[in-house]
């Protein structure tokens, strides 16, 4: 009997293309990658002054891309607001606004061909944050899960009582002031909410190993929220 075992196959990689995400008042830029029997799509809101292109949620993704989600990294803004946004930094805290552009986004994503029947998952950060709660009071039909990192769920108003989909809300334990924010909000939901502290980490959790923990996190609460709807369509 031959002493080698078998090793794994290879993962199959996953591509990911740019699409255009057609809401109610805008047209926006979009990643989407979708991983072969993708059990679920999780669509990004940046934080402050980031975009699709964030290096941090784009490691995220890859990780959730790796575990059997598809992703929708958005940008929030058109390339004119994002200009104005640059000189001004306004729009980037209009959490209606931004809220607006999310909730299109859903209705995209549970529309379009390749993703219509999977359920639907949010990952935000700092300000995107308080856009995904929101979002998921507005749509609680269709949103079955919510990741926060780093956020400010405070500024998602009286929608953060409204939020019915299983909440996560991820914060460094060196960042004191957003996680005493977080602390409390997670008190207030009337849903399920968990607060995951990352030792160490500071807002942009660039620490070493942190993003890392905050990606394991994410795949595990999508995985658990997310499996028992896959497939439940009609």
């Amino acid at each position: 009997m031959s002493s080698q075992r078998s090793q794994p196959a290879p993962a199959t990689p996953v591509t990911a293309r740019d699409v255009v995400v057609d809401t109610d008042d805008a047209r926006l830029f979009a990643t989407l990658a979708i991983p072969p029997g993708a059990a679920g799509v999780i669509v990004f809101a940046h934080g402050s002054g980031s975009s699709r292109q964030s290096p941090r949620n784009r490691a995220v993704a890859a990780r959730l891309n790796a575990a059997g989600f598809a992703t929708l990294l958005l940008d929030l803004l058109t390339p004119e607001e994002d200009v104005q946004d640059r000189l001004t930094a306004e729009l980037r805290f209009d959490i209606a606004l931004l809220t607006r552009r999310l909730t299109g986004a859903v209705v995209w994503a549970s529309h379009h061909d390749e993703t219509a029947r999977l359920p639907v998952g949010l990952f935000g950060a700092s300000t995107g944050g308080a856009a995904a709660l929101a979002t998921a009071a507005e749509r609680p039909l269709q949103v079955r899960a919510v990741v926060v990192r780093g956020g400010r769920p405070d500024l998602a108003g009286p929608a953060l009582r409204e939020v019915r989909a299983p909440t996560l809300l991820i914060v460094g334990g060196d960042d004191r002031d957003v996680l005493d924010i977080n602390r409390r909000a997670c008190a207030v939901m009337r849903t399920e909410c968990a607060l995951a502290v990352v030792p160490g980490a500071t807002h942009l959790f660039e620490e070493r190993g942190a993003l890392e923990e905050v990606s394991r996190l994410a795949v595990e609460w999508f995985t658990r929220h997310l499996s028992s709807h896959h497939g439940g369509a009609s």
